[in-house]
């Protein structure tokens, strides 16, 4: 078991999902990056926080980025991301309640006026956490 930060990678096409919690859960970070910019961001990251590990979701182009990754030195866990999408998309309104006349539409008819890549992000590390007993399982 890893002790540290770690940064949770929700892969994608043409963008990725980036976020760096503490051991704890806690999110320091996140964002989402064009996956030719994501290695360059990440590498700032790493070396501003000092992560000791990445966790990865195993879906789409998981492999391609991975490889790009490895650049960074850091160890590599793939973490299953089983629903990270529906469960980001919870984490997201319930970080960003909506307000005025969108708090009357019920949120399971509601999208994100934006792209959750990073929540998703937050996900797979938190679930990398709890694998690794580290920190309560997302809620």
């Amino acid at each position: 078991m890893a002790a540290g930060r770690v940064l949770g990678v929700d892969p994608g096409t043409g963008k990725a999902g980036y976020a760096l919690l503490e051991p704890d859960g806690s999110v320091l970070a996140q964002g989402i990056e064009p996956v030719g910019g994501l290695v360059a961001r990440l590498s700032a990251l790493a070396a501003q926080y000092r992560p000791a590990c990445l966790a990865v979701g195993r879906g789409t182009n998981a492999a391609a980025v991975v490889r790009g990754l490895e650049a960074l030195g850091l160890p590599v866990h793939l973490v299953d991301e089983y629903e990270t999408t529906r469960f980001a998309r919870a984490l997201y309104f319930a970080e960003n309640p909506p307000a005025g006349w969108r708090r009357l539409i019920p949120l399971g008819l509601q999208v994100p006026p934006r792209a959750i890549d990073d929540y998703a992000a937050v996900l797979i590390a938190r679930r990398y956490l709890d694998e690794e007993g580290r920190a309560p399982a997302p809620s």
